[in-house]
């Protein structure tokens, strides 16, 4: 915390950034320099696209618009007015996307206190229950980039038939869907033949970097939030983009290399509570995605408050985030952080994308792509035509199906213990939970009782949204995780309308991929089946408790 105060504080439009110099300072040589050298700030303010070598040049090209995609996005607000007046007999918004296309407005909303429904789940049990939740008054935004997304594209054809079962004639189902994609997508022409309202989106930026256009947009215009005001924080803080001082982003990018390649690789994200709520999920994703490539990358690790365990370690960055704080305020919210970064929505989003394009010319990384990430959905697909694995749990305990690795011990709090105690010394752990993000939410607790245990960070991700995120940095980035995969017992199926399988068989499928590609790779997985949701996730906790004792 010394740091914090004594160091320098580097600022524009709002947002602060302190800690990044002694982070820099702390390696032989300034990474900030280098970058400074080779006219790197200027370079990405101008939007060059040889920034990452010759072989990510053809993707960045196409994919840098979000520098400067908050003036584009300003041409949305007569349409993004239009259509809240038009729309504003139902009040109850549902966002239905994966990824980039609903983190954003979740961050968006929780921040300004409105009411936004994410559903980004193939979980039947919290599908039935959006499903059933004041369906009258219900505006579903579909948000999908390619157009072809299989979670998004399942909720569109549940809605409407649910639409349709409520005695709501094609063209009266059609005006409860607002539809945000590229143009020329699939989706787009879906959208037309239902019926649905159309935003085009920005096709020069990709989904990850989409905060500030229609996907992060419409959703919050609808719930009432003022996006002129992101728009304006964005563009005030984007003048400082090309200085090589004065420069936020900079100065977060510059911390964030020289943190990876000094053996800091792990970030841990943690709000202040000075009113930001969530962002690091959204950040979590840019990071993992962006960066998880090649055998390199960092792997984010979203803490839950300044005094839970995870935001110390060896090879830890801790960086705290927060809106303005107050004069003479203590930075990182009682927490020891690194680094804090402080300021208005619409210059977090701007800066934390501009930090990780300077972090992907540190490591010598794609910023753009996600190579990996398609290997799930082709073994979901797989997986959906086949059929899932033969599968038998090593044991059976409560209400608890295991299956682990042969040799294992034959009791959960031992099997537990064996994952825990087998980290590398540079690994870490990762709890993917194919679960209802909100029925059983509990067992999001998990993540801090067993970081409690180890020395190494541990991570907590929502199947399948977090395929869209850390998969990719699991699959792509240094292979040295371990991976706990919780799946659950489906009482009440329900079917998808017009394919030949149900959201729990496509969840279930979803579930095996990502093992297979996990187990691929050599790394541990071990999977416990809750036969009883409830009894399960408090019986899980109970055994990760006793680990300490």
């Amino acid at each position: 915390m010394t740091d914090l105060l004594d160091g320098p504080v580097e600022a524009a439009a709002g947002l602060s950034v302190h800690g990044a110099d002694a982070v820099d300072r702390s390696l032989p040589a300034s990474t900030r320099a280098a970058l400074v050298a080779a006219r790197v700030p200027a370079r990405l303010a101008a939007k060059d696209p040889t920034l990452w070598g010759p072989e990510a040049q053809a993707e960045a090209e196409t994919r840098l618009g979000w520098v400067d995609t908050f003036r584009r996005s300003r041409d949305l607000l007569p349409q993004l007015a239009e259509l809240a007046a038009e729309l504003a007999d139902l009040d109850h918004v549902v966002l239905a996307g994966m990824g980039g296309s609903s983190l954003a407005p979740e961050v968006i909303a929780r921040t300004f206190g409105r009411s936004l429904t994410v559903l980004d789940t193939t979980d039947p049990g919290q599908v039935r229950a959006a499903l059933a939740d004041r369906l009258e008054r219900t505006v579903v935004v579909l948000a999908s980039k390619s157009g072809s997304t299989v979670e998004t594209d399942s909720h569109r054809r549940a809605y409407r038939q649910a639409f349709l079962d409520a005695g709501l004639s094609e063209a009266e189902a059609g005006r409860h869907f607002v539809v945000v994609t590229d143009p020329g997508s699939p989706l787009a022409d879906t959208a037309a033949e239902m019926g649905a309202i159309v935003v085009l989106a920005d096709p020069q930026v990709g989904g990850r970097y989409s905060a500030l256009t229609a996907f992060g947009l419409v959703p919050a215009a609808l719930v009432g939030v003022d996006v002129v005001g992101l728009l304006d924080e964005a563009e005030a803080l984007a003048e400082s983009f090309a200085r090589d001082h004065d420069n936020p982003g900079l100065a977060l990018g510059a911390a964030l290399g020289a943190a990876a390649t000094g053996g800091r690789d792990k970030i841990a994200l943690v709000s202040d509570g000075t009113g930001i709520d969530g962002l690091g999920d959204w950040a979590e994703q840019l990071l993992a995605e962006s960066t998880g490539k090649s055998g390199l990358g960092v792997l984010p690790v979203v803490v839950e408050s300044p005094d839970s365990p995870g935001l110390t370690g060896p090879d830890v960055l801790a960086v705290a985030y927060g809106g303005s704080l107050a004069v003479n305020a203590v930075p990182g919210g009682g927490a020891t952080p690194d680094v804090t970064v402080n300021g208005p929505l619409g210059a977090h989003f701007l800066a934390w994308e501009y930090a990780t394009a300077i972090l992907g010319v540190v490591l010598g990384v794609d910023p753009f792509d996600q190579p990996n990430v398609a290997e799930s959905k082709e073994n979901t697909n797989r997986i959906l035509t086949a059929g899932p694995p033969a599968e038998q749990p090593s044991f059976t305990e409560g209400a608890i199906e295991v299956y682990a690795p042969a040799g294992a011990p034959d009791d959960l709090t031992g099997v537990l213990r064996g994952l825990v105690e087998g980290l590398d010394a540079d690994g870490y752990l990762a709890v993917m939970a194919y679960l209802d993000r909100v029925a059983d939410a509990d067992v999001a607790r998990l993540r801090a009782v067993l970081a409690a245990t180890t020395a190494r960070p541990v991570t907590f991700g929502w199947g399948p949204r977090f395929l869209h995120s850390t998969g990719q940095y699991h699959k792509g980035g240094p292979q040295v995780g371990s991976y706990l995969q919780l799946t659950g017992a489906v009482r009440t199926d329900l079917p998808v309308p017009g394919r030949p399988y149900t959201f729990g068989r496509l969840q279930a499928a979803q579930a095996a991929g990502d093992r297979s590609a996990l187990t691929g790779r050599d790394r541990p997985v071990l999977r416990l089946h809750l036969t009883d949701r409830v009894a399960g996730v408090a019986q899980l906790l109970d055994a990760a408790a006793r680990l300490n004792i």
